[in-house]
């Protein structure tokens, strides 16, 4: 190997520290691409500048990410471009394991999606976990950045506490392609819980993690009107319990989600 390194006129260090630091572009890119796009959806005619001056990328300057926002479609009076499958590491997506599947109980499909929301000049992330079956929020995660251990690790966690008296054998874990869901680290706790992994290579293919975000945001926070990130904390979780345990859903009977499971309970 030594011989590779000089051969390309580099260390073994500075090689590694290089990748390393391609890997970490690579992963902020994948992460950013859904806030992109949910941005652009609710602001058809800003600029990849603007968005830039709002979302401050760490591992991209303002001229790299309006490249990376051009080569994307994210021009403005441009379609945005389908997210491609893979990256130029590699990196695979997971097939989707819930197209036309039927659901008889809770635990069988748990979908996920980021999101953000904004504070005056500020964005944050809020981060869902879903029962399919029951319509539940059995997981969720605030926070100012889009780490992993911030978003989806931290909604998974607390899913997996809640649900820790029950079965997760056939559990699918379905999300949309970002980063954070196959990060590493997110993918050695799914299968330390023999959890499948399940992605969309849409917005169509996820449309109860769509539905949620939308529902929380527009119906609960909007109103709330969270003024910091405490706040927003505070006024999600009273959300996501206001949701759970009071709000009707048409799918299941008109009862609220945890009303719903509790019936399945005594059944």
């Amino acid at each position: 190997m030594n011989q590779i390194y000089r051969a390309i006129g580099s260390s073994r260090q500075s090689f590694h520290q290089k990748l390393d630091r391609k890997l970490r572009l690579l992963d902020e890119q994948e992460q950013m691409y859904k806030v992109v796009w949910q941005i652009r959806q609710d602001h058809p005619k800003m600029s990849s500048r603007q968005i830039y001056r709002l979302v401050q990328p760490q591992s991209m300057g303002r001229d790299k990410f309006e490249k990376w926002c051009h080569s994307l479609g994210f021009k403005v009076k441009s379609k945005a471009s389908k997210r491609k499958t893979t990256n130029s590491l590699g990196v695979t997506r997971f097939n989707n394991l819930i197209k036309g599947k039927e659901l008889t109980g809770v635990n069988q499909v748990w979908v996920s999606d980021i999101t953000y929301f904004r504070i005056k000049d500020e964005f944050y992330y809020l981060t869902f976990i879903l029962d399919q079956y029951s319509r539940r929020i059995i997981g969720y995660a605030v926070s100012d950045n889009l780490h992993t251990t911030n978003t989806t690790i931290k909604a998974l966690n607390k899913a997996l506490k809640l649900r820790s008296k029950e079965s997760l054998a056939d559990l699918i874990f379905h999300s949309d392609g970002g980063g954070q869901y196959y990060s590493k680290d997110f993918i050695r706790i799914t299968r330390h819980y023999g959890i499948r992994n399940s992605m969309a290579e849409s917005v169509y293919e996820n449309p109860h993690a769509e539905r949620i975000n939308g529902t929380i945001k527009n119906d609960y926070l909007k109103p709330y009107k969270p003024t910091s990130l405490e706040e927003l904390k505070r006024t999600t979780l009273k959300a996501v319990n206001m949701y759970n345990d009071q709000r009707p859903h048409k799918a299941i009977n008109g009862l609220s989600p945890k009303t719903f499971e509790s019936t399945l309970l005594i059944n």
